[in-house]
C-alpha cells in the first residue's frame, strides 16, 4: 500500500471508530488493531492521538462540505432552491445507517476547551458551513442574508441533533417545511416571488 493510501486508510478507520466509540473511548491500540498496521506504522504519519483526530476531521470536513456543494448544484441553478436543497443533503446523511449525531459536536463535546485545537477544528468545519449558507443566500439575493443564513444553520444543528436522539429523518423534513417557510416570507418582503427548484429528497428514493 502507498504511504498516502496508508494515511487515508488510518484516517478512514479512526473516523469509523470515532464516530461508533467516541473520541475520548477509541484508544490508539485499538485504532491499530482495526486499521491492520503496526504501532510504528501509525506513529510514522501522526506523532500523537490529537494530530489524528486533527487530521480525521480535516478529512471529514472536507469531503462533507464538497459532497453538500456536488449534492446542492445538481439539484437546483436556483439560489434558493439550493438553500433548501442543502436539507435534502442532510436528509440523506442522517439516513445512513452509520449515523451516529455530527462528527463535529462530537469533537466539541469531548474537547471542550475552547483553545483545544480539537475544538477549534470543530468550530472551523460549522463556520464554513455557515459561509457557505451565507454565499447562497446573497446569491439568491435576500434583503439579509446573514441572518437568514443564521437562521437556517440553526435549523440545520436543530434537526441534527433531534434526528441523532431520535434516529429518524423527519427532524430533518420537518426542519426543511421551516426553511421554505421562511425563503417565502423573505420573497415577499422583497416583492419577489421565490422559485422551488429542489425537489423533495422523497424523490431520490
Amino acid at each position: 500500500m502507498r504511504r498516502a493510501d496508508i494515511r487515508l486508510h488510518l484516517i478512514e478507520t479512526a473516523l469509523r471508530l470515532f464516530n461508533e466509540s467516541g473520541y475520548h473511548a477509541t484508544g490508539v491500540d485499538l485504532i491499530i488493531a482495526e486499521a491492520g498496521v503496526a504501532k510504528t506504522t501509525l506513529y510514522r504519519y501522526f506523532q500523537t492521538k490529537e494530530d489524528l483526530i486533527l487530521a480525521a476531521l480535516a478529512r471529514r470536513d472536507e469531503d462533507e462540505r464538497a459532497a453538500m456543494r456536488e449534492f446542492v448544484e445538481q439539484r437546483s441553478s436556483d439560489p434558493a432552491a439550493r438553500l433548501l436543497a442543502t436539507f435534502d443533503f442532510l436528509e440523506v446523511l442522517v439516513r445512513e445507517e452509520r449515523f451516529r449525531g455530527c462528527f463535529f459536536v462530537s469533537a466539541a463535546g469531548e474537547h471542550k476547551d475552547e483553545a483545544d485545537p480539537i475544538f477549534r477544528a470543530a468550530f472551523l468545519h460549522k463556520r464554513l458551513v455557515l459561509a457557505y449558507f451565507e454565499e447562497l443566500a446573497h446569491a439568491a439575493r435576500l434583503a439579509e442574508p446573514k441572518r437568514v443564513a443564521a437562521e437556517l444553520n440553526l435549523l440545520h444543528e436543530g434537526a441534527l441533533a433531534v434526528a441523532q436522539m431520535t434516529r429518524t429523518s423527519e427532524p430533518v423534513a420537518q426542519a426543511r417545511g421551516m426553511a421554505e417557510r421562511l425563503l417565502a416570507a423573505e420573497a415577499r418582503k422583497s416583492g419577489e416571488p421565490r422559485r422551488s427548484g429542489a425537489k423533495p429528497v422523497q424523490a431520490l428514493s
